[in-house]
């Protein structure tokens, strides 16, 4: 018996989403619930199941196309068995075709030295013929494409890919923050030095007891809520000709994926511990990493926090994420020579960036809740005695 394979409910607001990839193919045995196809929409990729256990009869709808709530991806033979496939015997090698191997060597890692010589010379893996075992790409083969190519021995290609739902509407949403807000950044820098030796004093203690590692991040979430309730206007949002103010901070949490910045709520965080920030941080960034973040993980947000630090980033000016007023930039700690007590010593120094709406926050709310910011990371005790 067929079974059919349709678009799931998106979430609120969302009514279409793109086929991004088919895992399995026709067929291919399948699992009750196992993830058959990937859908992207403007806000998360998704996998859908398997309505039943059998095998892949068909694919309705090819990579790549607009598909609407509802709508038919593919069929499922309910209780059906794979057939099995046997190879013939061959007395000898035979030639494997070109594209084949191609297609091959495009699933496959590749070495070190292989990656760094295809990304020295921008190269293509697919466009490469592949004579590795199991269709892997070597080092040879790139350097016999490289001569067998231009006299300068760099291939010179362009390659057009359409832009993903995904970074579609972030473009869009990026571009409308710069269109439609007054957006100024102001700068401090933090000596970590506390921070770090409460953090290595009490890691061990903290992941013994609660079952999540202690990171930076819940002290910069901590000290973001405790200095947004002391400037409710850092936390608030302009609608229409209203403000709004937000008596709780669900505080949006930047990651950076593969598909692009997906920015999941951590809810009312300025009721929560450090040990239930941590574990909510924890979470998304495993679903992040798996591609299961949920339009719901991601919807709302009153302030958000974006760590460039993790990429290398000394100082930046974050772009804000609609409709909040205001982002905390994060930064790369580096030692570096400051004044304390008339003496001259090596801290571990961070600077900070709050990018605020110039039409809702005044100058002096923003270089305030900066300068809040900075004590309660100089004196986390008083956080964590607190939380």
């Amino acid at each position: 018996m067929s079974t059919q394979i349709k678009v799931p409910a998106l979430g609120e607001s969302v009514t279409e989403a793109t086929v991004a990839k088919w895992i399995k193919k026709p067929g291919d045995s399948v699992l009750l619930d196992e993830p058959v196809v990937e859908l992207e929409t403007d806000k998360v990729t998704l996998e859908v199941g398997s309505p039943a256990a059998g095998v892949l009869k068909s694919i309705e709808v090819q990579q790549g196309v607009n598909v609407s709530v509802g709508a038919l991806l593919g069929t499922v033979e309910a209780g059906a068995v794979a057939a099995k496939t046997e190879a013939a015997p061959s007395s000898g090698k035979t030639a494997e075709p070109l594209a084949a191997k191609a297609a091959v060597a495009s699933e496959m890692p590749l070495a070190p030295s292989v990656k760094k010589l295809v990304a020295e010379n921008a190269l293509v893996p697919q466009n490469i013929a592949a004579s590795g075992k199991d269709g892997r790409l070597t080092k040879g083969d790139v350097l016999s494409h490289l001569k067998g190519g231009s006299s300068s021995g760099v291939s010179r290609h362009e390659e057009r890919v359409p832009m993903s739902r995904l970074r579609k509407k972030i473009a869009e949403r990026l571009k409308s923050a710069q269109d439609t807000a007054a957006i100024l950044t102001t700068f401090n820098e933090v000596d970590m030095s506390t921070v770090m030796d409460v953090r290595n004093r009490l890691k061990d203690r903290f992941e013994k007891r609660h079952q999540v590692k202690l990171g930076f991040m819940s002290f910069f979430v901590k000290a973001c809520t405790t200095a947004l309730k002391e400037l409710p206007a850092v936390n608030a949002r302009i609608d229409g000709d209203d403000i709004v103010y937000h008596n709780y901070c669900d505080v949006g949490v930047a990651v950076g994926t593969a598909q692009g910045l997906v920015v999941p709520v951590v809810r009312d965080a300025d009721k929560m511990s450090f040990a239930q920030i941590e574990s909510a941080i924890a979470e998304y960034g495993k679903k992040a990493k798996e591609g299961k973040l949920s339009i719901e993980d991601m919807t709302g947000g009153t302030f958000t926090i974006s760590n460039g630090g993790v990429y290398g980033s000394l100082m930046s000016t974050p772009i804000l994420n609609p409709p909040q007023s205001g982002i905390l930039g994060m930064h790369k700690i580096q030692e570096r020579p400051m004044v304390h007590n008339s003496q001259i010593v090596i801290r571990p120094m961070m600077y900070l960036a709050l990018s605020y709406d110039h039409r809702i926050i005044d100058g002096k709310e923003a270089v305030t809740f900066l300068v809040r910011v900075k004590e309660c990371l100089e004196d986390p005790e008083r956080m964590l005695l607190e939380a």
